[in-house]
C-alpha cells in the first residue's frame, strides 16, 4: 500500500489544517468521473458559494457548445504534506441544464494523482479543501482505503449540492465576532457620519450614503470596488428605516454593477444619459438625468425603456442562454443597456453568500448622524437563480441615479449609479435560510 492509500482520517485533517483549511468538502465519484469526462460537481450554483473561482468568461466549442468557464485556484495535496499546482484547473458551467464541471485538474500539473483520476473506477473519493485565503486543496483517494471507509463511517453529513461537509476540527467563528461586532456598534447610539480610508484614516461624509460607510468604518472596512465579501465572508448592508420596530421596510440597494453592454457600454454613460435621459425635474439647471424604478416587463413612463431578460426562462427558472443577461430595451427593441451572466454571476454568489442586514436611523440634527439597531438579519445560501427569479417576479428592480451635470458646459460632470435593488421585506426569498438575530442577545 502507497503513502498516500494508507493515510487515515486524522492524519489527513493534519495536514489540511496545516494548509490553512477551514472547510473540507468529498464527493463520490462515479465511474465516468475521470480527466477525460470532467466530474460532475452539481446541478445547480449552490457551490459557487463556497468554491473560490476567477473571472468568468463565456466560451462556445467547436461542436457550438456554449458556457461559461471560471479558473480555480487549485493544488493537489501530496502524502508529504506539500502542495503541487494545478495551473489549468478550472470549473465549467453549463447554465442552461444547470451543470458544473471539473475539468484541467490535471494538466501541467507535476506530481498529481494521475492514476486515480484517469481511472473509470467508482466510489473514489475526491477531497476539495477550502482555505481561509480563497484556495482549494485537493486530494482524492480509493474506494477502499482507510480514508474513504473512515469517513463513510461518519454516516449523514451537512451537505451543500454533490459535496458533503467533513468536520476538520475548525469552526467557524466569524458570525459570532461579527454579531459582537455589532452589539457593540449599537450600543453606541448615534455615531458622527463617517467613513474610512487606507491607511484607518477616518474623515468625515457628507453623501446620501453615508449611513453604510459609517457602519463600515467602525467595523474596519475600507470601501473598495472589489467583489469581496467586507467582513470576513459577510456582506454587510446596512439599510435605513424610520424606526426599529419596522425595520424590515423600506428599500436596500443589493449590488451596483455597470453595464457590460447596450449602447451604455459603447458609448458611455454620458452619452446614454443624452440619448435615453431627460432634464432635471426639480429644476436644477444644466443638468441631466437618469433614474426612476424600472422593473421586468414595465415600459418605464419617463425613459421610455423596457427591462427584458435574454437568455433565462422564468418558468424554469434556468439560464438558457450562458451568453445572455438582462437588458433596457429601447421602443426600436436597441439596447439601451445590458448586464451579462458571465458578469453578475461570480459577483452575485462571492458577495452575497452570507450577508448581514442591519437597520438604522438617521438624524441631521445637531449634525449628521446614524443610530444602529438591535435586531439584524443573516442570509446563507444563495445563488445566482434567486436573484434572477426575484427579477422575473419585480422584487429586485433596476433604479439608477445616473447624471450630467454642466450638460452644456465643455466639461461636463457626470455620475454613475446603476443599482439593483428591492423592498426590504423581500430580502428572504433570496436566500435558502434567513435568521433574526437580537446582538443584545448574543
Amino acid at each position: 500500500m502507497s503513502d498516500a492509500a494508507a493515510i487515515g482520517l486524522g492524519a489527513f485533517r493534519e495536514m489540511m489544517v496545516a494548509q490553512g483549511v477551514t472547510q473540507l468538502l468529498v464527493k463520490e465519484l462515479a465511474a465516468n468521473d475521470n480527466s477525460k469526462n470532467q466530474p460532475y460537481l452539481g446541478g445547480s450554483f449552490d457551490i459557487l458559494n463556497i468554491l473560490p473561482i476567477g473571472e468568468i468568461r463565456e466560451e462556445t466549442t467547436a461542436a457550438g457548445r456554449e458556457s461559461l468557464k471560471a479558473p480555480l485556484p487549485f493544488s493537489w495535496l501530496r502524502a508529504d504534506g506539500s502542495l503541487t499546482a494545478a495551473p489549468s484547473a478550472q470549473i465549467i458551467l453549463y447554465p442552461q441544464y444547470p451543470e458544473i464541471r471539473f475539468s484541467g485538474f490535471l494538466k501541467g500539473t507535476q506530481g498529481g494523482p494521475n492514476e486515480l483520476m484517469t481511472a473509470r473506477q467508482a466510489g473514489r473519493l475526491l477531497f476539495f479543501g477550502i482555505t481561509s485565503d480563497r484556495r482549494i486543496v485537493g486530494w482524492v483517494t480509493a474506494p477502499d482505503s482507510p480514508l474513504a471507509n473512515e469517513v463513510r463511517a461518519l454516516g449523514t453529513l451537512k451537505r451543500t449540492g454533490v459535496f458533503q461537509h467533513v468536520p476538520i476540527g475548525t469552526v467557524d467563528t466569524s458570525r459570532d465576532r461579527l454579531l459582537r461586532r455589532l452589539r457593540e456598534i449599537h450600543g453606541l447610539g448615534w455615531l458622527p457620519s463617517q467613513r474610512l480610508y487606507a491607511g484607518g484614516v477616518v474623515g468625515p461624509c457628507t453623501g446620501t450614503n453615508c449611513g453604510g460607510y459609517t457602519l463600515e468604518s467602525h467595523l474596519d472596512i475600507v470601501p473598495n470596488g472589489r467583489a469581496e465579501p467586507d467582513f470576513e465572508g459577510w456582506e454587510i448592508k446596512a439599510h435605513t428605516v424610520n424606526d426599529f420596530v419596522r425595520y424590515s421596510s423600506g428599500p436596500l440597494t443589493l449590488m451596483t454593477p455597470e453595464p457590460t453592454g447596450g449602447y451604455y457600454r459603447s458609448n458611455g454613460p454620458e452619452a446614454f444619459v443624452r440619448k435615453y435621459g431627460y432634464p432635471d425635474r426639480a429644476g436644477r439647471p444644466d443638468r441631466l438625468n437618469f433614474g426612476g424604478i424600472h422593473r421586468l416587463g414595465e415600459t418605464h413612463a419617463v425613459t421610455g425603456l423596457t427591462m427584458q431578460f435574454i437568455g433565462y426562462d422564468p418558468v424554469r427558472n434556468c439560464i438558457t442562454d450562458p451568453k445572455g443577461g438582462f437588458t433596457l430595451a429601447d421602443a426600436a427593441g436597441n439596447e439601451a443597456a445590458t448586464w451579462h451572466f458571465a458578469g453578475l454571476l461570480a459577483h452575485w454568489n462571492k458577495k452575497h453568500a452570507k450577508a448581514a442586514y442591519v437597520p438604522f436611523t438617521a438624524r441631521k440634527d445637531p449634525d449628521q448622524q446614524y443610530s444602529y439597531g438591535a435586531r439584524v438579519r443573516l442570509g446563507e445560501d444563495t445563488d445566482f437563480l434567486r436573484f434572477l427569479q426575484a427579477m422575473s417576479l419585480q422584487r429586485v428592480y433596476y433604479d439608477p441615479g445616473i447624471k450630467v451635470e454642466g450638460a452644456s458646459t465643455v466639461r461636463p460632470r457626470v455620475k454613475r449609479r446603476s443599482q439593483f435593488r428591492i423592498r426590504s421585506r423581500d430580502i428572504p426569498t433570496l436566500y435558502a435560510s434567513m435568521t433574526e438575530k437580537d446582538v443584545m442577545e448574543v
